[in-house]
């Protein structure tokens, strides 16, 4: 599996955490008829982040209709020991994992057991770790690379500022085949900025969920990109 062939230049994420689960799956549908084909799957394990969130059994219930339109599930780990998950992730049908670089003792071996589910792989890192530290972590067998732009557990928090000039020196640090994503805040205000400070993986939750017409949100982020 690999990123560089799902990315069209640029991809906003919905973040499927914001959804409402009672309509996730027409939520969905109406997301990818607008255009989204890549859509971000929380995982939290109530340990590396306090929240317990959704897991590989709502995963397999959604994933044959993002398939089935040539889409991505990209499936962020926030969770201790996630290569403990990585086989009912793909089974599930999940496209790809991020795993915390908080939370493992040697990224690279991690990113290897990913691989060998079949797994396209990225590395995330929290607002407190060295921007050089994951850069050196990820520099080698890694897709992306998951700057937070908040702390990460919640959906709905305030967008981090300082995320900004994280990601210009992100970008200069990593290889360019490596693709630099960001979640947390995500929304008109800093979509554009964003992007041009080099990331293109824009994982964007309450700012297309909280709004009625989901369609008409995403495609407004997609159309501040142009």
């Amino acid at each position: 599996m690999s990123w560089q062939r799902w990315v069209r230049t640029v991809e906003i994420e919905p973040s499927l955490y914001a959804a409402d689960f009672s309509r996730l799956g027409e939520q969905i549908e109406t997301l990818l008829r607008a255009g989204a084909r890549v859509f971000h799957f929380d995982v939290g394990d109530g340990h590396f982040v306090p929240p317990v969130t959704i897991g590989p059994i709502v995963l397999q219930w959604i994933a044959p209709a993002i398939l089935d339109h040539d889409g991505v599930v990209d499936c962020h780990l926030m969770v201790d020991e996630p290569e403990k998950h990585f086989e009912a992730i793909r089974e599930a049908g999940g496209s790809s994992v991020t795993f915390h670089y908080e939370a493992v003792a040697d990224p690279q071996a991690v990113a290897t057991k990913a691989r060998e589910h079949g797994l396209a792989v990225g590395l995330a890192f929290n607002p407190e770790t060295a921007v050089e530290d994951a850069a050196a972590a990820a520099a080698d067998g890694f897709d992306l690379v998951l700057c937070m732009s908040i702390h990460p557990g919640y959906s709905g928090q305030e967008f981090m500022r300082d995320a900004i000039q994280r990601i210009r020196t992100l970008r200069q640090l990593l290889p360019p085949d490596v693709l630099i994503q960001v979640d947390g805040g995500v929304g008109p205000d800093n979509v554009r900025e964003l992007y041009g400070s080099g990331a293109s993986l824009l994982v964007a939750g309450t700012s297309i969920f909280g709004r009625e017409d989901l369609p008409r949100a995403y495609r407004r982020l997609v159309s501040l990109l142009a």
